[in-house]
């Protein structure tokens, strides 16, 4: 009877005494579904060791990959957004704003910093998704723009990691006018003969990869990263036919010519600093 009934005390647990893993600790792959500990994805720098999918990480994530020993600082962290145009839909912009601020700990969808790559100073502006998925507002557009005058300033060059849904509806025309107020700023890095790299990541879409994202000199990205204008079903419903497999995802948008290469998260920042390295000899 043994095989059946557990005769030992204290092996029978109730639900009340059961213990739970603290939240975090343990995740689940999108792709393939397979468990992941937290320390086996720091450790893997966010990328699946089973499958190799590349999971979406914000700033704090990329500044921590990139930047030598993780040491940087932050270029201006107090920049915040108003509201011009007092909009609402279900609710009011200022309050969505103070939600995604409690919620993701960020002050709006971009953070900017400087620190080394591979003994090289660089100066690095990193979307988060996380915050408004990513919009691109006026607050995104200054702190890109500030960032380039740095560069300029302090003769450096400079890594832009896009991560976006595409410009802020909230802000409208005001959101539309940083493509041109960005794309500007890009024309005087080049005047000045100052390397801007671009990193696109999942997804890059919408108003971002109408002007900044695709404006580097040259354009990276990591592998199987949505990348397009519109979305695949409003194109679809659009030209009425079929999309073929695989549109919109990094290897289709290096295949027709958008991309130079594609990188693996996990040698990134030896990529980007021989390329960085080379541009300064």
């Amino acid at each position: 009877m043994a095989w059946f009934k557990r005769e030992e005390k204290g092996i029978i647990t109730t639900t009340k005494e059961k213990k739970e893993a603290p939240d975090g600790i343990w995740n689940k792959c999108p792709n393939c579904k397979k468990p992941l500990h937290y320390s086996e994805q720091v450790e893997n720098q966010y990328v699946c060791h089973y499958c190799g999918f590349h999971m979406r990480i914000g700033s704090k994530e990329y500044f921590s990959i990139l930047f030598d020993d993780n040491q940087f600082t932050e270029l201006f962290p107090n920049i915040i957004s108003a509201d011009p145009l007092n909009f609402a839909d279900t609710k009011k912009y200022t309050d969505r704003l103070e939600e995604s601020k409690r919620k993701t700990g960020l002050k709006d969808a971009i953070r900017a910093a400087h620190g080394k790559i591979e003994g090289q100073d660089l100066v690095i502006a990193c979307m988060d998704f996380t915050f408004i998925g990513g919009s691109m507002g006026s607050v995104v557009g200054e702190k890109i723009s500030r960032s380039i005058d740095y560069c300029i300033e302090h003769r450096m060059p400079f890594l832009m990691i896009s991560k976006s849904g595409g410009a802020r509806m909230m802000e409208a025309a005001f959101s539309l006018m940083q493509m041109a107020k960005t794309s500007a700023k890009l024309a005087l890095l080049a005047q000045a003969k100052l390397p801007y790299i671009s990193l696109l990541t999942d997804p890059t879409t919408g108003g971002v990869t109408a002007s900044y994202a695709m404006l580097g000199d040259i354009n990276v990205s990591e592998p199987g990263a949505l990348i397009g204008f519109a979305g695949p079903r409003v194109i679809k419903e659009t030209i009425k036919k079929d999309l073929p497999k695989g549109f919109q995802t990094a290897e289709f948008v290096l295949e027709h010519g958008f991309l130079d290469f594609i990188v693996d998260r996990r040698k990134m920042k030896e990529k980007l600093g021989a390329f960085i390295k080379m541009m300064n000899n």
